[in-house]
């Protein structure tokens, strides 16, 4: 049975909120349209779900798969609280506001904030990608900002792509999905509910016992804006471990976009995690660095006044 098969039904109630439609599904959790009926308003609802681990009974309620899985399931719910319990506490501008946490059907469950607007990764599909520099320039720095917040509380991402990025009306970018998010961990570690997104998680990601750190979700953040550029999710850095076939940004897109965009982007996308920028404020850094090379400049005035956002 497919994640989406599992979805909770809608019209199902969960203490006072009501299911209403489901927005999306993954391996370890379904995320639903819902509404407050406290306060007759629309939030959002994640529910913990790891599909390889429990199953759906026909009343709703949720059971690990076998004794073998029970372990993980347990801990994936104590951490799911664990982390929920920390991000309501998280206030940025660009990170979704976590509401309530409650558990309910034998797992738990996560109420945000909803926020009308566009999805980043259907805005891509739609524009095919090529989105300017300053479409680029506009939206990552506030997100990195909101990343900076999450780092220095104490907890990393983990599942960065476009479809984890809200585009608010006004062009105000909103990050979302922190239903994978993890304890920052500077051993190496088991992730009890890893989460891997082929072209936007690196290879530490892979491995159950790798080494993650901010630098892993800034690997996301170079693989997202490079889907903003080419319209379709970066190769894979399982792929690009065994064999990098691709090209750097900087010989890829010269021209269209500033040196400095290129080179961040390209250090960002490292498979090594010990080469990429280690922290949030290096990558920032390395976006905004001046270039004197008059045909860079030259190139992103053309691209400007030829690709407006």
């Amino acid at each position: 049975m497919s994640q989406s098969e599992l979805a909770l039904p809608a019209g199902t109630e969960l203490e006072h909120y009501r299911i209403d439609s489901t927005l999306s599904a993954g391996g370890f959790g379904i995320v639903y349209l819902a509404t407050d009926l406290n306060v007759n308003q629309q939030i959002v609802i994640k529910e913990y779900m790891p599909n390889k681990l429990a199953q759906r009974l026909p009343d709703g309620f949720v059971m690990p798969q076998g004794e073998q899985q029970q372990e993980h399931h347990n801990e994936g719910m104590r951490l799911f609280l664990q982390e929920a319990a920390a991000l309501i506490k998280l206030k940025h501008p660009n990170i979704v506001r976590v509401l309530n946490f409650f558990r309910a059907n034998g797992t738990v469950y996560m109420v945000m904030e909803y926020r009308p607007g566009k999805n980043l990764q259907r805005y891509i599909k739609n524009r095919g990608g090529n989105l300017s520099e300053n479409f680029l320039r506009t939206i990552f720095p506030p997100l990195l900002e909101g990343l900076r917040v999450v780092h220095e509380t104490g907890f990393l991402h983990l599942d960065i792509k476009p479809g984890n990025i809200h585009l608010c009306p006004g062009g105000v970018p909103l990050l979302l999905d922190f239903g994978a998010v993890h304890p920052r961990n500077t051993s190496r570690k088991m992730q009890i509910s890893q989460v891997v997104t082929a072209g936007f998680s690196p290879t530490e990601q892979y491995n159950l016992g790798g080494y993650i750190g901010p630098w892993t979700d800034i690997y996301a953040i170079g693989a997202t804006m490079r889907s903003c550029i080419e319209g379709v999710a970066p190769v894979s850095a399982k792929s690009r471990h065994e064999k990098d076939t691709l090209p750097p940004a900087t010989t890829a897109f010269k021209r269209r976009y500033s040196t400095s965009l290129l080179q961040a982007l390209d250090w960002a996308m490292e498979i090594d995690p010990l080469l990429r920028p280690q922290t949030v404020d290096e990558f920032i850094e390395a976006m905004n660095k001046k270039n004197d090379d008059n045909n860079d400049l030259i190139g992103k005035l053309i691209h400007t006044l030829t690709k407006p956002l």
